[in-house]
């Protein structure tokens, strides 16, 4: 049973959200504060973790950062916060999607689903588990990557995007593939959510994120590696 935490300090929601995940059979436990919700995800162990921005004893962005200490479970904020400054603030802590208030319950479930989805490793080849630039190094099998003799981390989300494209070096991956893959087929129109990703990872990787020698937009089409 896929195991859900709820962080939202909201009852009414709290109550829909509950019922609607365990008449699909997902197993659930319900935080109203962040305190609470640490506490929860230390002896629960979620597979996903469903995340209010605005709880009463700190701020959302604080319980990412202190979840992505010591896991890394998806992280999907719910939150009325609309601004893409808030967005971006929220998926550089280590969120890897962001929901609006108020949102369809169906749409929540699909990237609900996805994000589940994502955590499932598929084993890769041995020639492409190591990827070496000028610039940085990937080890794919033990998520870790160094530039410049520093470790740099990556959010599951932006790991799995770098995944497809470093280990389809020079070939153009288009923009609903990769939404497909990452986020899920009822996502694949979504190209805003690409261009936040590969934003977040060209500050990462690039020397220089406005000109990128390695992350290549191919406008309208997609994106490509180039070791």
């Amino acid at each position: 049973m896929t195991r859900v935490l709820v962080v939202e300090d909201d009852p009414q929601l709290v109550r829909a959200l509950v019922i609607n995940l365990q008449a699909r059979r997902y197993g659930v436990d319900a935080a109203p504060d962040g305190a609470t919700a640490l506490r929860l995800a230390a002896a629960r162990q979620p597979d996903v973790v469903l995340l209010d921005l605005g709880l009463p004893d700190m701020d959302g962005i604080e319980v990412i950062a202190a979840l992505r200490g010591w896991t890394r479970v998806p992280i999907l904020i719910l939150s009325a916060r609309q601004g893409s400054d808030e967005k971006v603030a929220a998926l550089d802590a280590g969120a890897d999607d962001y929901v609006t208030k108020p949102f369809d319950m169906n749409e929540l479930l699909a990237r609900l689903r996805a994000a589940v989805r994502r955590t499932d490793d598929t084993p890769l080849a041995p020639e492409t588990t190591f990827v070496e630039t000028a610039d940085f190094s990937i080890d794919l099998l033990a998520k870790k990557l160094v530039r410049g003799g520093r470790d740099v981390r990556l959010t599951p989300t932006e790991w799995h995007l770098l995944e497809i494209l470093v280990t389809n070096p020079g070939r153009l991956i288009t923009q609903k593939h990769l939404l497909r893959e990452v986020w899920g087929a009822s996502q694949s129109s979504k190209t805003n959510y690409l261009r936040v990703y590969m934003a977040q990872l060209r500050r990462k990787l690039e020397t220089d994120p406005a000109h990128p020698r390695h992350l290549i937009t191919e406008p309208g089409m997609g994106y490509r590696f180039e070791g």
